[in-house]
């Protein structure tokens, strides 16, 4: 038995607009993780993109539990002594809650180019306002 490998011309690429509004952080990213790489499809194989677009809505109202707003740290190093920031949850959200979500998403998919792919397909918005109806107005006609 041949082991079957999608072609470009197999993938259909959908739009899913996803609201976090009252949602958990990790759940929510595992949700657009999966939609981002495909894994819900039949096709799906782990060295091709076969994702659809994810638009993530209401990130400002996401939730997350515990003492994470003071006690989770992202940390990013600049290279140089002394480089290192250290930014807590709440600091990061109060600058920008979106980044919040892109931050979970990209840390659960590959860490590669393919991964790399894959993250640009993700748009996520602090409110209900974003500039993607035309594409989901094409999809829910197409279905």
């Amino acid at each position: 038995m041949k082991t079957y490998t999608p072609s470009a011309k197999d993938i259909v690429r959908k739009w899913h607009v996803i609201d976090a509004s009252d949602k958990m952080l990790g759940r929510l990213a595992v949700q657009v993780a999966r939609l981002l790489m495909g894994k819900h499809k039949t096709i799906f194989a782990p060295h091709i993109d076969t994702g659809d677009y994810v638009v993530v809505i209401n990130a400002a109202k996401i939730k997350v539990s515990g003492k994470k707003t003071e006690q989770k740290i992202y940390y990013r190093y600049s290279g140089y002594h002394g480089g290192l920031k250290k930014p807590t949850y709440g600091d990061v959200f109060e600058r920008n809650p979106s980044r919040v979500i892109e931050l979970a998403v990209k840390g659960m998919l590959p860490h590669n180019s393919l991964g790399a792919a894959m993250f640009r397909k993700l748009r996520v918005y602090s409110n209900d306002v974003h500039p993607h109806h035309g594409q989901l107005a094409e999809r829910e006609s197409n279905s």
